[in-house]
C-alpha cells in the first residue's frame, strides 16, 4: 500500500483493489488540538480532488478534509464518528475518515510521497 500526502495535510493510502484510505496527518490533527467532532461524507458521493469532503471540528477550530483524489466514497469510518479522538490517538491507522474508489488514478502524480511531506513540514 502506497500512502501520498497533500499540501493540506490529507493523506490517501492507495490500495491496489482500487479502494483508497483517507485521514488527515499528525502534523494536521496536531495543529488542530483535541479532536470533539468529525462530520463524514455520505456513502455514494462522488467527490473531485480537492473538494470538501468532510469537516473536523477540535477545541481549537473547524477545518475541512479535502479529497486528496476524485473518486466514489465507498464507507465511511463509523468509528471516528463515535469518538473523534481516534483522529488524535491514531490519525494514520484507526482515525481515517473515509474510503474512496478512485477514479482518476493519474491524480496521485500531483500528491507527496513521505519524503516529500516530510521536506513540506520543515519549511513550516
Amino acid at each position: 500500500m502506497k500512502v501520498l500526502y497533500t499540501v493540506d495535510h490529507e493523506w490517501i493510502a492507495l490500495d491496489d483493489a482500487g479502494v483508497s484510505t483517507v485521514g488527515i496527518t499528525a502534523h494536521a490533527q496536531d495543529a488542530l488540538g483535541d479532536v470533539v467532532f468529525v462530520d463524514l461524507p455520505t456513502v455514494g458521493a462522488s467527490v473531485a480532488k480537492g473538494d470538501n469532503a468532510a469537516v473536523v471540528e477540535s477545541v481549537k477550530a473547524a477545518a475541512d478534509v479535502k479529497s486528496p483524489m476524485s473518486g466514489e466514497v465507498v464507507e465511511v469510518n463509523e468509528a471516528l464518528r463515535a469518538d473523534p479522538s481516534l483522529a488524535n490517538s491514531d490519525p494514520m491507522g484507526q482515525g481515517w475518515f473515509y474510503k474512496l474508489r478512485v477514479s482518476q488514478a493519474a491524480e496521485a502524480a500531483d500528491l507527496m510521497d513521505s519524503t516529500g511531506y516530510d521536506d513540506l513540514l520543515k519549511t513550516l
